[in-house]
């Protein structure tokens, strides 16, 4: 099969290939899919990089976890009924060498949900890590009905998920966002109101915004960076639920403060999900993909030969949307 591959770590033009390894065959549980595109996030950039030196100890990677394609196999258990459908894939390369950055996957049959026909394969390589995260974030802590959510960068990849979650079920939505292209974005997915989060207070402006009323729930894309404004517009009794924090990787927390507030801190990442949690975020996202209910953004699509200047994409930042690679 065609796939690209990494066999140390390192740039991505350095030591990103692609060319031919040989086709997987499903074991027992698992399907075999033919995959048409595969998804690129920032934890598959991370681990090419060396965030986790045991990577390679078992051999090459293929990388990424996200992608969408047909089942073209199944192994032993598996009903011989889903051969030909259309499914997306997540958690393709966690705990495994072998991702969807190639023709063919084996993995999982649970890992691999029936794609809606109302999606295309383009949008199945969004939904494994940004979807379901912003579904995690908005929903792990009960109903958000009539809650004020904040949502912090309402633009990017995860928070245009979690805005779009939170107002569909009832909350009053606020995002933040650094320019007026995406401001007017946030709004159209359901955003109230929006402040610049590269204006300092903007914590306080949030309360303007809702006249005084503190944020019920905090999706936030940079915890670190923006524990000091977020603390001056959350409730007592409120909820944070963070997915990064990578200008402050390693942050200090005002424990006192945070204490006495009386605050709930939810680290969120999809592979540490609880099933059942995933089970839900599949279940909701297949339903909102049917009824065509979620928007979509997706930046850059480039083929699988073209996997280095992704994962350069990801790392140089500066857009809004998903990054998506051709399969075939």
């Amino acid at each position: 099969m065609k796939a690209a591959w990494f066999e140390q770590f390192g740039p991505a033009r350095d030591v990103l290939e692609t060319g031919a390894l040989p086709d997987p065959t499903p074991g027992d549980g698992e399907v075999l899919v033919r995959l048409r595109t595969s998804g690129v996030n920032p934890s598959d950039v991370k681990k090419r990089d060396g965030a986790f030196p045991a990577l390679l100890d078992q051999g090459p990677v293929v990388p990424h976890s996200d992608g969408a394609g047909i089942i073209e196999a199944v192994g032993a258990g598996v009903d011989p009924a889903r051969v030909g459908e259309r499914v997306f894939v997540y958690q393709a390369q966690y705990g495994r060498r072998l991702g969807t950055a190639a023709e063919y996957v084996a993995l999982d049959s649970l890992r691999a949900p029936r794609l809606p026909d109302e999606a295309s394969f383009e949008i199945g390589a969004c939904i494994g890590i940004p979807i379901m995260t912003a579904h995690r974030c908005v929903f792990a802590d009960g109903d958000v009905r009539e809650q004020v959510v904040l949502v912090t960068g309402g633009a990017g990849r995860v928070g245009y998920y979690a805005v779009q979650w939170a107002a569909r079920a009832g909350a009053h939505v606020i995002a933040t966002a650094s320019n007026e292209e995406d401001a007017a974005l946030c709004r159209d997915m359901g955003a109230a109101e929006v402040v610049n989060h590269r204006e300092s207070g903007w914590g306080r402006r949030v309360l303007d915004s809702t006249g005084g009323r503190k944020v019920d729930r905090v999706v936030d894309v940079e915890f670190g960076a923006n524990l000091p404004e977020v603390l001056a517009c959350i409730r007592i009794g409120g909820t944070i639920a963070t997915y990064s924090s990578t200008v402050v990787p390693e942050p200090c927390l005002p424990f006192r403060d945070m204490m006495f507030m009386d605050l709930t801190l939810r680290l969120v990442i999809v592979y540490a999900m609880p099933e059942a949690a995933k089970a839900a975020a599949v279940e909701d996202t297949g339903r909102a993909l049917r009824a065509g209910a979620l928007s979509h953004r997706i930046a850059h699509t480039l083929p699988l030969e073209g996997v280095a200047r992704a994962h350069e994409l990801i790392e140089q930042g500066g857009f809004g949307g998903c990054v998506v690679l051709q399969i075939d």
